[in-house]
């Protein structure tokens, strides 16, 4: 499915983390900072009673609960009619959250594809109790969706034990930023407006993440990523990305893309939730560069071999 982005998309953060990480924290940072940003916030919390919306600094970006993705629908839907109210939306999903059906909205729904763009999910990590919960799906999925992590809390723990907790993470998902603070402290421009869905802004920070050697297997969620050089036959790449969804869609948590398709100037960039998948026309390619492809699976009991053969099979 390929889809048209307009320049008056809004962009959208999607805020994860398990519960006590300090996405809270990060909101208030959010709404506080003079970063000339005017954010709307939705609230997505899990039972019926929530006291996160209490703690939220009382502002004028609105602060709404959603449980189900309907919800959110209708509620970006009602924030549309006040456009010009905010140019940045911020979506804090509850820690104890699988944040696959709060990002599927953004593939899903014809109005809110049209009306605004994915610009990163933000999962924070506490560095201190993240081992606790390490084997839950939650944390494994919260750390599998995020184009950037922010490991929180360092203060609390040692050098060697964040470097051995990156070492996990990116054991998990090669293709994530991540960043150390303390109370949330971060650069706004390091998680608003950064384009994530974009291969080529994790290649420039770290040109080796594509490389096979980066990936250990070890853990129950992990990367695959393929590069392959030559131009993709549309047709059969399409056929087989629908039949491995099909067939492995639960499996695979995030798709992520940069591909040379035959006859075309333009890059295409795709990204892939589940078994939604999303694609468009991107920047035409440089002149001096290399027509790549560059493939990027996060997902569980992927058959890397397998991807990789049927992957070259497409090539014209």
């Amino acid at each position: 499915m390929v889809t048209t982005e307009t320049n008056h998309a809004v962009p959208v953060t999607v805020l994860t983390g398990y519960l006590g990480a300090g996405k809270t924290t990060l909101l208030n940072r959010i709404l506080t900072h003079e970063h000339g940003k005017k954010v709307a916030v939705i609230v997505n919390e899990f039972g019926e009673v929530g006291i996160d919306n209490q703690l939220v600094v009382d502002t004028d970006n609105g602060c709404i609960c959603c449980t189900v993705r309907g919800d959110l629908i209708r509620i970006i839907g009602n924030l549309m009619k006040r456009r010009d109210k905010f140019d940045h939306l911020v979506i804090e999903t509850t820690g104890l959250a699988d944040p696959a059906p709060v990002i599927q909205t953004f593939f899903m729904d014809e109005d809110v594809q049209t009306q605004t763009s994915l610009d990163a999910v933000v999962t924070v990590v506490d560095a201190k109790h993240i081992w606790q919960h390490w084997d839950s799906d939650e944390v494994q999925e919260q750390i599998a969706f995020a184009d950037v992590i922010l490991l929180n809390k360092t203060d609390l723990v040692t050098e060697q034990e964040l470097d051995e907790l990156e070492q996990r993470i990116r054991s998990i998902n090669a293709l994530t930023k991540i960043y150390r603070t303390r109370d949330a402290q971060v650069e706004m421009e390091n998680i608003l407006g950064v384009q994530a869905f974009d291969l080529n802004r994790a290649l420039e920070i770290d040109p080796q993440f594509l490389n096979e050697s980066a990936h250990e297997h070890d853990e129950t969620v992990y990367s695959i990523a393929l590069v392959e050089l030559g131009a993709l036959d549309g047709e059969k790449l399409n056929s087989w990305l629908g039949e491995l969804l099909r067939t492995q869609g639960p499996d695979i948590f995030r798709m992520k893309g940069i591909l040379n398709l035959a006859g075309e100037d333009c890059r295409f960039v795709f990204q892939g939730i589940h078994m939604l998948f999303d694609g468009r026309r991107d920047r035409p390619w440089k002149s001096d560069a290399e027509r790549k492809n560059e493939l990027v699976f996060i997902g569980r009991n992927l058959d890397e071999a397998r991807l990789r053969e049927d992957f070259r099979a497409c090539l014209v």
